[in-house]
């Protein structure tokens, strides 16, 4: 049986704060006996608590139900450390600067995984004027198409939303593109550098 949140979380994240069950009971206003109960999974606590919970220990509640502690290493903001995240359900399309939590439909998401550009998805970059003109080597139909093509560079991330039956291809300004990014909604996201 799933549950919203683990006693396993709890003891983890209660440790990693350095916290006593005590501290963690008096911060929430419970018992002691309360959060071991949480720990040794005997109980849960209310949802009513889950943000207090995340609260204390200075965490998200995306991240206490899920259990993965998120560290935004990415100080920078550098657009290079760009994530996709695709949703299987309704296609939703997520970016990130680095790691964070999603859900959508209920589903956490991971991000995509960028492979190099193969021949069956082959990336033409040409510069017209002051834009690149990208188009994907790439069949667009109702069952199989390129559900986006993004262009990064380190200060921005440039999105265009593809559609089956339509064309892959978009137009980015130039703004020191180093990578065009594209996702198959067969064989997920692909990568491709701009020379």
């Amino acid at each position: 049986m799933n549950q919203y949140i683990t006693g396993t979380t709890i003891r983890e994240q209660r440790e990693r704060n350095n916290m006593t069950q005590f501290q963690l009971a008096e911060i929430l206003g419970v018992s002691d006996k309360t959060v071991s109960k949480w720990e040794t999974a005997k109980g849960y606590p209310d949802i009513t608590l889950l943000e207090p919970i995340a609260n204390a220990f200075k965490i998200s509640v995306p991240e206490l139900i899920s259990g993965n502690h998120v560290q935004n290493t990415n100080v920078s903001a550098n657009m290079m450390r760009s994530r996709f995240y695709v949703c299987p359900v309704c296609g939703n399309i997520i970016h990130s600067m680095g790691d964070v939590v999603i859900h959508c439909h209920g589903i956490q998401l991971l991000p995509a995984q960028a492979e190099q550009v193969d021949d069956a998805h082959k990336i033409i970059v040409e510069l017209v004027e002051d834009e690149y003109y990208v188009r994907i080597e790439h069949d667009m139909t109702k069952s199989h198409f390129i559900s986006f093509i993004a262009a990064v560079s380190a200060d921005r991330c440039q999105m265009v939303k593809l559609y089956p039956e339509g064309n892959a291809k978009a137009r980015f300004k130039i703004n020191g593109v180093k990578k065009i990014y594209f996702y198959c909604n067969r064989d997920g996201l692909f990568c491709g550098a701009v020379k």
